[in-house]
């Protein structure tokens, strides 16, 4: 991420596909043509590269859902060449498509086949109503693995999207809140909390009041 421009080349879809955990190169198919990227946990390819008609394309996984929301968006993403049309798009890279969107797409086809546990978490904290908190610990067990909770702290402190992942939202097993300067400056999770109506004393929240139901 960080790139402003339009992606072109192949080295700069790879080099992005490779940015992922766990993530590996593949040449399947005895052509120089095909590249794949595939996460090492199930072997599965999420990015598909390869040139076509002049330009370089990609395949990448969406879901069912969201494969017309991206075709509607862009002339250059078309349903998946050689593949399902409605779990595959391929993202013609023609220079009419921002980095931003095409990275988007890419990281949407690597969670959907590693089953990335950072997408779960997300969607948790997505789920957390104004007005109740919940702990880290709470989070992981309702994305899945109970063990996970340094995962979440970890997670919510790269949140891409603040604006619909309230993070502030989340507290420790004793309602403490976060470092300092984990949203932004002295006393930012706790300005947030009470404007969504929790009392915050002492730095911290009572859970047996404010903490959300399992």
């Amino acid at each position: 991420m960080g790139r402003k421009g339009f992606m072109r080349t192949r080295e700069e879809a790879l080099g992005y596909g490779l940015s992922f955990p766990d993530t590996y190169q593949d040449a399947p198919f005895h052509d120089d043509n095909w590249q794949l990227v595939r996460y090492k946990g199930n072997k599965k390819a999420f990015l598909w590269i390869y040139e076509r008609e002049g330009f370089i394309n990609l395949n990448v996984k969406v879901e069912p859902d969201k494969a017309f929301f991206w075709r509607d968006i862009y002339e250059s993403v078309i349903p998946g060449y050689h593949q399902n049309k409605e779990h595959w798009n391929t993202i013609i890279l023609d220079g009419s498509i921002p980095d931003k969107d095409i990275e988007c797409m890419i990281a949407e086809s690597y969670d959907l086949i590693s089953n990335n546990p950072t997408k779960r978490i997300y969607e948790t904290v997505r789920r957390i109503p104004k007005g109740k908190v919940a702990t880290y610990g709470q989070i992981a067990e309702l994305a899945g693995d109970k063990r996970m909770a340094r995962a979440v702290g970890n997670a919510l402190h790269r949140n891409p999207d603040p604006d619909n992942i309230p993070c502030f939202r989340v507290v420790n097993s004793k309602g403490e809140l976060a470092g300092e300067f984990a949203f932004g400056g002295a006393g930012e999770q706790a300005k947030l909390l009470e404007a969504d109506g929790i009392e915050v004393t002492g730095g911290r929240v009572d859970l047996k009041r404010y903490q959300m139901d399992r």
